[in-house]
């Protein structure tokens, strides 16, 4: 039995089998980690769902950005990018199904048998793990609840840019959602700079890549995340493991054992 953590798959399904075939993948047996991004940019978004999907008991998966977009998509609060591939699931006769199960997807997940919490952007350092999965059932409560529209209506943005234990609805939501899906860059004290996406050596002023701060979660469980592809699978942290090496813009899919640590790469 072993359970494998998996970077932004973004609807590239074959090397995703590549990986699976590799390590002989038994969705009886073992278990598959999903750092968010699933679909999205990639040739076959629906197909990765679908295959997914069916081996969903085997499956803990978190959101990330592309798909919370694909759910703004499929409730009208938000129109299609030119670089969208995510027509083919909007008009699937099993869309509702595949969308249902999205939509329970965790925000962060944590095992503490493990050791491990997962969130597709990272954890912010103002936040021990206690209080990130604290706002990540927030999240999971209004997606799976009654105010799902209006979370959606208000999720795009890059403010507030500073956590406020203050906050209130669609305010509140967005940043929490920011950190957890799309954060990168920040300082400190949580402000973040959501507008740059190159490398760590190309911090904007003032910030660094958010795992460089010493923040308490870090010392509570080994983190795993995706997003951030210009990092090349690479954060120079013992305990911090950056798993999106690319993959949709035809660098690699990238796979990690959490019981040996062992990484797995194939070629997109």
């Amino acid at each position: 039995m072993a359970t494998y953590a998996v970077g932004d798959i973004q609807g590239c399904l074959q090397p995703l089998k590549c990986l699976l075939r590799e390590v002989d993948f038994a969705p009886d047996r073992d278990s598959l980690w999903l750092c968010g991004d699933l679909v999205n940019r990639g040739p076959e978004s629906l197909e990765t769902l679908r295959f997914l999907h069916a081996m969903r008991d085997s499956v803990v998966a978190v959101l990330g950005n592309h798909d919370l977009h694909l759910l703004a998509l499929a409730r009208s609060q938000r129109k299609p990018k030119p670089k969208d591939t995510l027509a083919p699931i909007l008009g699937a006769p099993d869309r509702d199904e595949l969308l249902g199960w999205l939509r329970h997807f965790k925000v962060v997940h944590h095992d503490p048998h493990l050791g491990y919490a997962m969130a597709h952007a990272g954890i912010p350092p103002i936040w021990s793990l206690a209080e990130a999965l604290h706002h990540s059932a927030e999240l999971e409560v209004v997606l799976r609840g009654e105010q799902l529209e209006t979370f959606l209506a208000n999720m795009y943005g890059n403010t507030p840019e500073c956590w406020d234990e203050n906050l209130a609805g669609p305010a509140r939501w967005r940043v929490i959602t920011n950190y957890f899906t799309r954060m990168r860059f920040c300082k400190a004290d949580g402000q973040l700079e959501l507008t740059s996406k190159n490398g760590p050596n190309h911090a904007p002023p003032g910030f660094a890549p958010w795992f460089k701060f010493p923040g308490p979660a870090i010392d509570e469980a080994k983190l795993l995340f995706g997003h951030w592809a210009s990092l090349e699978g690479k954060t120079d942290h013992p305990r911090v493991f950056a798993l999106d090496t690319g993959c949709v813009w035809g660098r690699q899919l990238s796979m990690l054992c959490l019981e040996t640590q062992a990484m797995h790469r194939c070629d997109c």
